[in-house]
């Protein structure tokens, strides 16, 4: 649901460039919100055939900006992009989009404090938010997935959409490994991130992320892994996005230290 202070809340549509369309942004502010002061930001990504609505319908974003005195942004994910920069050529480079347009366009038309940049997602949305901090480790200070498809040969969609992008699925196609964000936690080891993410012991992609949290205890990385009874739903996500806020809210609070 939405918060009652509906002036709190801004749509942007984004003339990109890379996604050769436009790109709609809703964007929560504090209810207290002042120019004169700097506000953390959560990016919050959105799974698979949703759009940059669709969040709004699961948590009370503008609650949760008020409580933490976060700005929120739910970029629209194309239904289907993976937030990648796909070697498909016909195909949108969302990535590109996400750090030359949208981090920007942010940055320029709201009173943001850099250092507390924080990217989060659900399902599809995990993936993105995952990928992106490791592509970009010096953007963001902490992400967050729920659910998230941490190892695309894990994915329902790897013969279908991620076919699309990374070529037909087969086990001979590195691609799919080379993209998932299990396989790149190496790139941040020594980076001291903090990362969250969760999983419901009922979804499909339960072992996957089990298997994330022991590659981070193997690498070291500063990880909190929350399981806990729930599905592949957005009922289950409804519940756990609050966990993400209270991780990111006292990161961005041991940052002002």
């Amino acid at each position: 649901m939405l918060g009652l202070n509906a002036n709190a809340q801004d749509v942007l549509v984004i003339k990109s460039t890379y996604l050769k369309t436009n790109d709609s942004v809703l964007v929560y502010k504090p209810i207290t919100y002042q120019k004169s002061q700097k506000y953390p930001v959560v990016y919050v990504l959105h799974g698979h055939s949703a759009n940059y609505r669709s969040w709004s319908k699961l948590a009370d974003f503008q609650g949760l900006a008020n409580q933490y005195g976060f700005i929120i942004v739910c970029p629209d994910g194309l239904k289907k992009s993976w937030y990648l920069n796909s070697p498909n050529k016909d195909s949108v480079q969302y990535e590109s989009f996400f750090i030359k347009e949208l981090l920007p366009k942010i940055s320029n038309s709201y009173s943001t404090d850099a250092k507390k940049y924080f990217i989060t997602g659900a399902s599809m949305g995990g993936f993105g938010a995952m990928s992106i901090l490791i592509s970009y480790p010096q953007l963001f200070l902490s992400a967050g997935s729920t659910s998230g498809v941490l190892n695309l040969r894990h994915s329902g969609f790897k013969k279908t959409t991620l076919a699309y992008i990374l070529g037909e699925y087969s086990e001979e196609n590195k691609l799919f490994d080379e993209y998932s964000p299990i396989n790149r936690l190496h790139l941040i080891k020594d980076l001291n991130k903090k990362l969250i993410f969760d999983c419901g012991t009922e979804d499909y992609l339960y072992k996957a992320n089990n298997q994330f949290r022991q590659q981070c205890d193997s690498l070291k990385i500063k990880a909190t892994y929350i399981t806990q009874p729930g599905a592949h739903t957005g009922g289950y996500w409804s519940k756990t996005i609050h966990q993400h806020f209270k991780f990111f809210d006292e990161l961005a609070k041991e940052t002002t230290k």
